[in-house]
């Protein structure tokens, strides 16, 4: 096993690393930009090493720096956490090609599933169900009309690199087809330096819903779960909960089937998800992409199984077994992201932070980034913290998160919190019969 783990990250997901990384005996080291400093996972963790100025691309996002504080820490292993450069295989190799451990999947299988049209190409040969859609990168906006009369309005056309709702779009006739292919196409160039473009058919009324597994040292893929992501706003998600709610047991168990034999498709190793998309009506899935990495959601799987995912993951990369026999989940979890941003129109809402008291009680867990004092800064994404709560059902879990959002006051930037309060009570998400459309309908009334 390796003595030590540089986290390669920021915020909430570097202070949870490094806690359970302390937690086995192992030296956590952080990176920090000018801008984070003053945050608390620099002190939480035994060495902290300033990478670079606020910007992204010459802090988080700058591989040399981060290679060079690895080696300055001697330490011997790099967890990426999510977001960076946690999906970026060339990096991937960079660490391995430096004599480190790599806490993520192998840079191939990084690579095969980084591109939403090879992906959806390598899943359709492996025999998942994937939703009527292209093949190859549709090159010009009269080719993706084409696209779109074949395979049959709405449509979905997206970005096929990248990731956080960032160049998708739907579209209901071919005037709204080329607008969204522009933009797309525009958006792709700008953040993820490539021009191809998917297009698939677009499932009305569907469930987001993604399954968590684990691809063990010895080959073996396990899956822990489903978690239901379909709180979206700009195709960005706001909440999350295990079990979800839109799944029968019969197609609970083909979804994990699947999702543990696209891990074997791709020789997967450590924790990653395999997203759908899900049609309540008719019960049916269809593979969406695939997340080589930790995700946001990872607590509402942890509260349900016991299951520390961040360990496993820091095991399988040592090449040593999983500390679990099987996953026997147990009650409701639900996560509920608290960001720095307008409750109405979910701008970002930067700031210094006056006030910040959260929540305790049995059942609740805060995974948070900041603390009273620090300052919230336009660098970032503006998530403070996750609040998430386990209860033995879905109604104990509703109302043990009633009453948490209520007693989380920060006070400085504005937040989120009104609209959790609001989300909470809102009867489509009571009943869990909500899907992607929810918060666009909440706005609407």
């Amino acid at each position: 096993m390796f003595e030590s783990v540089l986290v390669a990250n920021r915020g909430e997901v570097a202070s949870r690393i490094v806690h359970t990384v302390r937690a086995m005996g192992l030296k956590a080291i952080a990176v920090y930009s000018e801008a984070d400093a003053g945050l608390p996972y620099v002190a939480e963790a035994d060495e902290a090493i300033l990478i670079g100025p606020p910007q992204p691309a010459r802090s988080y996002l700058n591989a040399p720096a981060i290679l060079e504080a690895a080696v300055r820490t001697n330490a011997q292993a790099i967890h990426p956490g999510y977001g960076f450069l946690s999906e970026n295989a060339e990096f991937a190799q960079a660490v391995l090609d430096a004599g480190l451990a790599w806490v993520g999947p192998p840079p191939l299988a990084i690579a095969r599933m980084g591109n939403k049209i090879n992906a959806r190409n390598l899943m359709k040969e492996a025999g998942l169900p994937v939703a009527p859609g292209v093949w190859e990168p549709v090159p010009d906006e009269d080719t993706a009309a084409e696209e779109a009369e074949r395979i049959g309005y709405p449509v979905m056309v997206k970005a096929a690199a990248g990731g956080g709702g960032i160049g998708m779009g739907a579209a209901r006739d071919e005037a709204e087809l080329r607008a969204a292919y522009r933009t797309a196409r525009s958006r792709a160039e700008r953040f993820f330096a490539g021009p191809d473009i998917l297009v698939e058919r677009y499932i009305e009324g569907a469930r987001h819903v993604e399954v968590q597994i684990l691809g063990l040292a010895d080959g073996t893929v396990l899956a822990l779960g489903d978690r239901d992501c379909s709180v979206q706003r700009r195709h960005q998600k706001v909440a999350e909960e295990t079990p979800s709610p839109a799944l029968s047991p019969e197609l609970r168990a083909r979804m994990l089937a699947a999702a543990i034999q696209a891990g074997q498709t791709v020789g997967y190793q450590g924790a990653g998800t395999v997203e759908c998309l899900v049609d309540p009506a008719a019960q049916e899935f269809y593979f969406l992409e695939m997340n080589t990495r930790l995700q946001v959601e990872h607590p509402v799987t942890e509260l349900v199984t016991g299951i520390d995912i961040v360990e496993q993951q820091l095991l399988i990369a040592a090449g040593k077994p999983v500390s679990f026999d099987e996953p026997q989940p147990s009650g409701h979890a639900i996560e509920l992201r608290v960001y720095a941003e307008d409750p109405r129109r979910f701008l970002p809402s930067p700031g210094r932070i006056r006030v910040w008291e959260e929540p305790v009680g049995e059942g609740i867990r805060i995974d948070a980034g900041y603390a009273e004092g620090n300052t919230v800064t336009p660098f970032y994404d503006p998530l403070l913290a996750k609040l998430c709560v386990h209860g033995a059902d879905r109604p104990a879990a509703l109302e043990r998160a009633r009453a948490a959002v209520a007693a989380f006051r920060i006070v400085g930037p504005t937040t989120n919190l009104p609209f959790l309060a609001e989300l909470l009570d809102d009867p489509e998400f009571v009943a869990g019969t909500y899907d992607t459309g929810l918060i666009a309908r909440m706005r609407a009334r």
